[in-house]
């Protein structure tokens, strides 16, 4: 483990492993048994390539380090994730800006998809160092969040009311007959 700068990070060093297919492989088992095989851990995100956490040496280093995924002949839809921790001099809006037009300049067939995309492109700036990664399966492995990825369908539908049939949401109600009625209006009184 690596000493990260930041609270509740920690940076496990891969040697001869790539980060984004272990992490890859861990989540596609865990949404396919649906087995929660950890309390603690949250999230686990995978980090290929770090640089100085300020526009021009990202720049420098995003157009080399985003060459294998998306440079012509290759190409695919993306979506930017940015999240700072422990700095306070970078702006979200132009690193993603930046960032994109990298991604554009590469391959003009590169489009954004924020719904559903085939590659998410990870910034994680902790202090002043940038982690950046290229991960698959960003929405469908919810955001690389482990205990939210063993969650079934069932479960999401009890959290979520709104996802309701529209046959479990509609009732019909009857009129009540006299005899129910005057029923009623006895047990009230004697109650």
């Amino acid at each position: 483990s690596v000493e990260s700068g930041a609270n509740n990070v920690v940076f496990i060093r891969t040697q001869g492993i790539e980060p984004e297919n272990l992490v890859h492989h861990i989540l596609k088992d865990m949404h396919a048994t649906k087995k929660k095989k950890t309390r603690v851990i949250l999230r686990m995100l995978p980090i290929s390539g770090t640089c100085k956490a300020f526009m021009e040496d990202m720049k420098k280093y995003t157009e080399t380090f985003f060459e294998p995924w998306f440079k012509a002949p290759n190409k695919g839809t993306f979506q930017i994730v940015y999240k700072a921790r422990n700095n306070s001099h970078m702006s979200r809006e132009e690193v993603i800006k930046e960032l994109a037009g990298i991604v554009g300049s590469l391959n003009p067939e590169n489009k954004v998809d924020l719904n559903n995309p085939q590659y998410t492109i990870v910034v994680e700036i902790i202090k002043n160092i940038c982690c950046l990664s290229v991960v698959r399966d960003y929405v469908l492995f919810r955001k690389y969040n482990l205990q939210e990825v063993v969650k079934s369908t069932k479960e999401d539908k009890q959290h979520n009311p709104s996802s309701l049939t529209e046959e479990q949401n509609t009732k019909v109600v009857e009129p009540e007959t006299k005899e129910e009625k005057s029923s009623k209006e006895v047990n009230q009184e004697n109650k």
